[in-house]
């Protein structure tokens, strides 16, 4: 799709998609697996579009990606990078960078896993609302209800963790532009964005999202988001 260069966008949402998801197993990335009638991702970004408060989508991918193109061409208005890193972070920082003349300084940025195809439409635009009110951002997540062990590295037990406010993070996860950039600048090796944001003393709004919004790792977990997709829900 091409931009018009002189439109500033206040609320983007940026999908990592350069994994190989080694660990899925499958002959082709986790992304383009199909599940329930659609790749991972052609559901990821429609649950994204359905929410107003998103002005555009960018989905970063490697330079070499073919797969993308048909994507592309089956979700019309998103915007395909070709710049995606070894990691979540060098592919969000490079994602980042790429769209920096198409929004706003202080845009609100929402990060969202390519492999998370059971978001919920009604979620994300909660976290806009809630999020957006907030002086930091904030993300998706879930109170823990299992008891917690930690392990040694002979996976025996070494003690047992209170949940008392533990939380399972997801994604989206919401922050400003300039914000962003310069927490993942400061921090490039985090697994997230907030731990990025947490690294410059910042504190992220935790907002209650889905047990259904699971990332895809395992091919058990396609299994369960087939489930999830095939009961609806928005």
């Amino acid at each position: 799709m091409t931009l018009d260069r002189t439109q500033r966008f206040g609320c983007v949402a940026i999908v990592p998609a350069g994994g190989s998801g080694a660990r899925y197993g499958a002959t082709v990335p986790k992304q383009y697996s199909v599940i329930a009638g659609r790749t991972v991702i052609e559901h990821s970004l429609r649950a994204l579009q359905s929410c107003a408060a998103i002005e555009h989508i960018f989905v970063n991918v490697q330079h070499h990606d073919t797969r993308a193109d048909l994507v592309a061409a089956a979700i019309p208005g998103v915007t395909f990078l070709r710049c995606a890193g070894a990691t979540r972070a060098e592919t969000v920082q490079s994602a980042l960078a790429a769209i920096s003349k198409q929004v706003k300084r202080d845009a609100w940025v929402l990060v969202h896993d390519a492999a998370r195809p059971c978001v919920l439409a009604s979620d994300v635009a909660r976290l806009i609302e809630l999020a957006g009110a907030h002086s930091v951002g904030g993300l998706l997540a879930t109170p823990v209800a299992d008891t917690l062990k930690r392990g040694t590295a002979d996976n025996e037990i070494a003690e047992t963790i209170s949940r008392k406010n533990m939380w399972r993070a997801q994604t989206p996860q919401m922050f400003r532009y300039e914000t962003l950039v310069h927490a993942l600048n400061a921090s490039p090796d985090v697994t997230d964005e907030a731990q990025a944001i947490e690294a410059l003393g910042m504190t992220p709004l935790l907002v209650a999202g889905s047990a259904r919004n699971i990332k895809i790792t395992l091919p058990e977990d396609a299994e369960l988001a087939e489930f999830y997709l095939k009961q609806g829900g928005k």
